[in-house]
């Protein structure tokens, strides 16, 4: 005792040289008698040593004034000449107008409580129910504390718990060890350490135990008594009436102490924390009782909870509540049960991206209800830095959520969310619509897609890479120039394409040539774009065109590159001054009918976009140019019959799901008529498109659709890149490692544990950046969904590592036709790879 002292005032000597001790009840006399070490026989300072710290001890005899004129000599310079100590026995402190207010200014004014610092002595031999029986009596004395902390002489035996639970940190330590598993119940017993076990918990917890009772049962009792208190805490309204039952913690501090144990006890025993909480759960029968949604404040204590606070959030989104849904879904995203099941994690995102879509819908809605009738500000609104664009964004990360979970979310709020995005993109279609009928189709001053070939392609040194990627819409342009590295330069900027927006038409209008010479003809019955006097209806006759305006020209398609040895594709483009490569993955699923597989390769078509940029500026190419033919409507199910329009009749040439393409014929209600002259192209056809997001009855799937005048057709991305070239390769080092990795891929979502390597903290001694994969072939057939425990950028899909830390990822498999795959760890500015799974994982979906 004497040395714990002694340390706690050599401490704050040397900290501010001056310490002014008041002992209101003379506790401490003893102390400093012994730190005196003779009977005080002169009112002068004496000299002392403070566990190896020399002073001098003044000390209170009845005037404060006195003991000031004692001191001033040691501390009338501008530094104190000596260490001092002003101890005042018997006196209470002056805030307000003490005598020695300037030393206690300057130095240190100390005001112990000897049972407080007799705790934190005699807690290295005893637990704190015994501790508790020592501090009980009212005057027990600085002499009796000192015999109780000493090693030869005590009241009470040292504790024996401490020796059973050796290794063992604080009383919640043992308690949640003691909770957790039954490993010493035998020796607690053997050696008759029950009672101090029943003293620890109830000096702790407020919970009284029989001493006569088996520990099996001690057990059980204090287990249901910590997680319901802890369940109880978080309550608001009617507790279950199970939970009324179990005795409640008596104080703040002891309601304290059963959360921090609860804590304790996930944190420390996560591997049997579900086991624990799942037999107290049906002990107190709360799964069936399901108490309240309202009355859920946290997910963390029962299993049960997760499941009904989630059925909660979904009935807000279903009442249109979605910003209330966000919160609670906020608060539970380093949920205990969240972090260990990978599926319900799952469920959690898909509502997160419901509520976030129902929040953007319902903003867009009112903005569309707003907007004037110039179709540039509609254009300029769409795609704005936050602009409604972010609504289409919102639903394709959703749908493309959904499509890779196991089991689907609830029905109800996936409806509403999906319902509210519809309603917004009619109110886009058909306010666009009339915007372009009232400025007779033209966007002035907005970027024509005739353009985009003559005014930024051929502007741009060469060698310059220039992408045809069918159907990507805006929003997926703005988001692949955000998975780019922050090194690279990159813009994007809005151009609106040309009518009817549908493939044949936007490929040629992207063609060199398009800006002086365009039309939408039709010759021998067959539909197709003309330029100068070329016909162009279809892919082969594009190739041949380009390649006879453009000198040195490559072609490759997306899969084809992607799939290449670097020094395949090098040889490839040698010398080609422009390299077109093209995309149909988007389009060819949509088209097809393959609704569900469109969602899912969405996001891996931008994915396998920035792997090309980066592979082909391994190849030498610093320059690209990307944009698209069109965009699309989707939506996540077919149109009813009932919104089907019927086609106008008349000379038919050829009929799409959003647009008609013939002469004459009957305008259908909700439709609207332009002619091919209006749209500035020399041909007599004429062209129909419904106003708003309806479909003409043209067969087929009707889910995904585009030709028509909204602005998610309309209007496409143009995104410029310039990459410095460099030669991707694979870190020498190998800094990630990877544990957990699954002997074969059963569902589209899994999880792997990534980590720097110990050996390779030197090289990282701060946070690095990655981009975990899963690679097929060369393609990118997956990316990271979800991430426990670590830093993720969703937009980016990097994950941030710490040295030492490990860190789960959930992966997201988005082409399921992939036979088999590698889990891939990359830096995302070099492509560098950090890690490379050592085998082929087989795909078994199903099984």
């Amino acid at each position: 005792m004497y040395d714990y002292i002694a340390k706690q005032l050599a401490e704050r000597l040397k900290a501010k040289k001056v310490v002014v001790w008041y002992d209101v009840r003379r506790e401490f006399a003893p102390f400093v008698a012994e730190l005196r070490g003779a009977v005080r026989t002169t009112d002068e300072a004496v000299p002392v040593t403070v566990s190896g710290t020399a002073a001098r001890l003044a000390e209170y005899d009845g005037s404060m004034f006195e003991l000031r004129a004692v001191v001033e000599p040691f501390v009338c310079g501008d530094a104190p000449a000596e260490c001092m100590i002003v101890y005042l026995p018997g006196c209470e402190r002056d805030r307000q107008g003490s005598v020695l207010m300037e030393l206690e200014k300057a130095g240190d004014c100390y005001e112990p409580q000897l049972k407080r610092l007799a705790r934190n002595v005699l807690r290295q031999r005893y637990t704190d129910g015994v501790i508790d029986e020592m501090l009980a009596p009212e005057r027990v004395s600085y002499e009796d504390l000192s015999h109780a902390s000493s090693d030869t002489s005590s009241t009470e035996p040292p504790s024996v718990l401490r020796s059973i639970f050796h290794g063992t940190s604080g009383s919640e330590g043992i308690i949640a060890s003691w909770l957790a598993n039954n490993e010493r119940d035998a020796e607690i017993e053997a050696k008759e350490a029950t009672r101090e076990l029943v003293k620890l918990v109830r000096s702790k917890l407020g919970l009284e135990l029989p001493e006569t009772t088996p520990l099996a049962k001690l057990r059980s009792i204090a287990l249901r008594y910590v997680l319901a208190a802890e369940f109880r805490s978080v309550l608001v309204g009617v507790v279950p009436s199970s939970v009324q039952a179990i005795p409640a913690p008596k104080s703040r501090d002891e309601e304290s102490s059963v959360r921090e144990l609860a804590r304790t006890l996930r944190a420390r025993f996560a591997e049997v924390y579900p086991q624990i909480a799942d037999r107290v759960e049906a002990e107190l029968g709360l799964r069936e009782e399901q108490a309240a949604f309202a009355s859920l404040g946290s997910i963390d204590t029962f299993r049960f909870e997760e499941r009904v606070l989630l059925a909660h959030c979904g009935d807000l989104i279903t009442a249109k509540k979605f910003n209330e849904a966000i919160e609670i879904i906020v608060g539970q995203e380093h949920s205990f049960w969240l972090d260990r099941d990978v599926g319900r994690k799952a469920q959690w995102e898909a509502c997160r991206r419901m509520a976030e879509l129902g929040i953007l819908g319902v903003t867009v809605l009112a903005a569309v209800g707003k907007a004037g009738g110039d179709a540039t500000d509609w254009v300029g609104a769409y795609a704005a830095k936050d602009g409604w664009f972010r609504l289409d964004q919102a639903q394709r990360r959703l749908e493309a959520w959904v499509a890779n979970l196991d089991d689907e979310p609830e029905e109800r709020p996936l409806g509403v969310v999906r319902s509210v995005y519809e309603d917004a993109c009619r109110a886009m279609a058909d306010g666009f619509t009339r915007a372009l009928v009232a400025a007779k189709w033209t966007v002035s001053p907005s970027l024509h897609q005739t353009r985009i070939y003559s005014e930024i392609v051929s502007e741009q040194p060469k060698p310059v890479a220039y992408f045809f990627v069918d159907a990507m819409r805006f929003e997926m342009g703005v988001e692949l120039s955000e998975r780019l590295p922050k090194t690279v330069e990159v813009s994007v900027r809005p151009a609106v394409c040309a009518l009817p927006s549908i493939t044949p038409i936007g490929m040629a209008a992207l063609q060199p040539g398009a800006s002086s010479s365009f039309s939408v003809v039709e010759q021998a019955g067959i539909l197709g774009a003309k330029i100068d006097d070329a016909f162009l209806p279809d892919l082969t006759a594009r190739k041949k065109f380009a390649a006879s305006r453009v000198p040195r020209l490559a072609d490759i398609a997306l899969d084809e590159l992607l799939g290449l040895q670097p020094s395949r594709l090098a040889k490839k483009i040698e010398s080609a001054q422009v390299v077109i490569v093209r995309s149909q993955e988007i389009d060819h699923a949509g088209e097809r009918g393959f609704t569900f597989q469109a969602r899912q390769v969405m996001d891996t078509v931008i994915d396998n976009l920035a792997r090309a940029i980066r592979k082909l500026a391994a190849a030498g190419v610093e320059r690209y140019v990307l944009t698209a033919d069109h965009g699309h409507l989707f939506f996540p199910s077919d149109r009813n019959e009932s919104m089907r329009i019927d086609p106008p009749g008349g000379n038919e040439v050829e009929l799409h799901r959003r647009c008609w393409i013939g002469r004459g014929g009957a305008t259908p209600p909700g439709c609207v008529r332009v002619t091919a002259s209006a749209l500035g192209y020399a041909s007599d056809l004429d062209f129909v498109f419904p106003m708003g997001s309806g479909v003409f009855k043209a067969g087929g799937d009707l889910a995904f659709h585009h030709g028509g005048a909204s602005l998610q057709e309309m209007v496409v991305p143009v995104v410029t890149v310039r990459m410095k070239t460099s030669k991707a390769g694979r870190a020498n080092a190998g800094p990630v490692t990877a544990a957990g990795l699954p002997e074969a891929v059963t569902n589209r979502i899994f999880s792997v544990t990534i980590q720097l390597d110990g050996k390779n903290l030197s090289l990282f001694s701060t946070e690095l950046v990655v981009r975990p994969l899963l690679i097929s072939a060369g393609k990118q057939v997956g990316g990271v969904g979800m991430v426990v425990d670590g830093d993720f950028d969703r937009t980016t899909g990097c994950v941030t590592l710490e040295p030492g830390k490990p860190v789960t990822v959930a992966f997201l498999l988005s082409d399921e036709s992939s036979p088999s795959l590698r889990v891939v760890v990359q830096d995302p500015a070099t492509d560098a790879e950090l890690y490379r799974s050592p085998t082929d994982i087989p795909v078994r979906l199903g099984v």
